[in-house]
């Protein structure tokens, strides 16, 4: 999953990005409004989000984004712990909420949680001969076990999140990498060929001139 992480504490920052980094998670980290802006076209599997920041309000921002018709998952992370508060997180379009201080395990899990919810909520879905689990990330043929490599891995999960959908290949590009390093120009066809040489060719479509596919299961 690629995420977007808006949080101004810079101590904070750093852990829960350098801790989500190593849990498998691509994180773009911001720790004002305005860098966040600049990037909310990105495409993000979740959005993390503190409520008070330098220049503004992360609740304020995602209902905002809610009401444009956004609909990307956003967990809100925040030091207010009243019923009052949580109600107006998740009245405001949040889809979770976090007090801080919380132990970034559990960040993690409803991470897991979230990416559950979007892929449906069953945990192996079945693509054919393949299935996939996506909080195990694992995957089967045939019911074997297959080993794939990280950025395999990534490019397969972000085609399963968006089961059903074209996915450009500029999108799955920021999807594996994010802003984190450089592609060569034909990475992404060279990773869909050896998921295909590992899975079956019958499990990614190329959409000419559109990017790329996994059916609905």
């Amino acid at each position: 999953m690629r995420l977007l992480l808006l949080e101004d504490d810079i101590t904070l920052g750093e852990g829960l990005r350098d801790y989500l980094l190593s849990d498998g998670y691509r994180v773009d980290w911001c720790t004002t409004l305005a860098q966040a802006r600049a990037l909310i076209g990105e495409p993000y599997d979740a959005w993390l989000l503190d409520w008070n920041l330098p220049d503004g309000s992360g609740v304020d921002w995602l209902k905002s984004l809610r009401a444009r018709g956004l609909k990307v998952p956003a967990l809100v992370l925040t030091a207010r712990d009243l019923l009052a508060d949580r109600i107006q997180g998740l009245d405001s379009g949040a889809d979770d909420f976090l007090v801080k201080p919380f132990a970034p395990e559990e960040l993690s899990a409803r991470l897991r949680a979230i990416s559950r919810r979007v892929a449906g909520s069953a945990q192996r879905k079945a693509l054919g001969p393949v299935e996939v689990d996506l909080t195990a990330k694992a995957v089967w043929l045939d019911g074997r076990r297959v080993e794939l490599t990280a950025r395999e891995w990534s490019l397969l999960e972000a085609l399963v999140l968006r089961a059903g959908r074209i996915v450009s290949r500029d999108d799955l590009e920021a999807l594996v990498l994010g802003f984190d390093g450089e592609l060569a120009s034909n990475s992404i066809e060279v990773h869909v060929f050896k998921l295909r040489n590992k899975l079956g060719k019958a499990l990614i479509e190329t959409v000419r001139g559109l990017g790329y596919r996994i059916p609905s299961p």
